[in-house]
């Protein structure tokens, strides 16, 4: 089984070549990823199949080829997405858009998204969010979970509870505009997960959001 893993991982090293990561674009992380786990799934199930270091390196070439194709597709589709939602908020100061490798975060500024102490959502928000919600129904290849954040003002009990109903809130406009509910996910992080210092206004205000994450469906947790 050893000759089999180390066949898989040269398979992968002359798949990847000299470039680092970094030099490389989403679409060739995605293929580089997809073929290396091709490569070691393929050469675990030709080594069983061809009982020999042969079938193993048969199965690992087979393997990151088709892994790879599968990975470069995952890239491009996560590209074109967020290209589409940039040009779709280009003049938008209420939404920030930020990428984390395949994954894809929407940031609703906290202070233009509810009043305070609501959960309800300001319909000067609702352009934004039909908006948002037309791009993830093109690309139903994608998982979505709601993050609800606030500041440290108030009880650690009362801030759960008001990032989780303020989740929720964004969860049920994406579905009232076409998102499928059983894609999206709703979560509340109250004052866990802060972005900035909660020691002065500046910083609470960048804390108090909800986040739209965007993740290719894998068959895996988002993240």
């Amino acid at each position: 089984m050893k000759k089999f893993f180390m066949i898989a991982l040269i398979v992968v090293f002359a798949a990847t070549g000299c470039a680092t990561m970094d030099q490389q674009s989403k679409t060739t992380k995605g293929a580089v990823y997809g073929a290396g786990g091709g490569a070691v799934a393929g050469a675990v199930l030709g080594g069983i199949i061809g009982r020999d270091a042969k079938g193993a390196a048969i199965g690992a070439a087979a393997g990151a080829a088709i892994g790879g194709l599968t990975g470069a597709g995952v890239g491009r589709m996560m590209d074109n997405q967020e290209a589409e939602m940039r040009q779709a908020l280009a003049q938008s100061e209420e939404v920030a858009i930020r990428r984390e490798g395949d994954l894809l975060a929407l940031t609703l500024k906290g202070d233009v998204t509810f009043n305070v102490d609501s959960d309800v959502v300001l319909p000067g928000l609702y352009n934004e969010i039909e908006r948002i919600a037309q791009i993830l129904v093109k690309y139903p290849q994608t998982t979505i979970v709601v993050e609800g954040h606030t500041d440290s003002t108030g009880s650690d009990a009362y801030n759960q509870g008001l990032s989780e109903r303020r989740a929720w809130s964004v969860q049920r406009l994406l579905t009232e505009r076409g998102v499928s509910p059983a894609r999206i996910s709703a979560v509340g992080y109250g004052e866990s997960r802060p972005v900035a210092s909660n020691d002065n206004p500046g910083g609470r205000q960048m804390n108090r959001r909800v986040e739209i994450r965007v993740n290719p469906n894998t068959g895996q947790q988002p993240y």
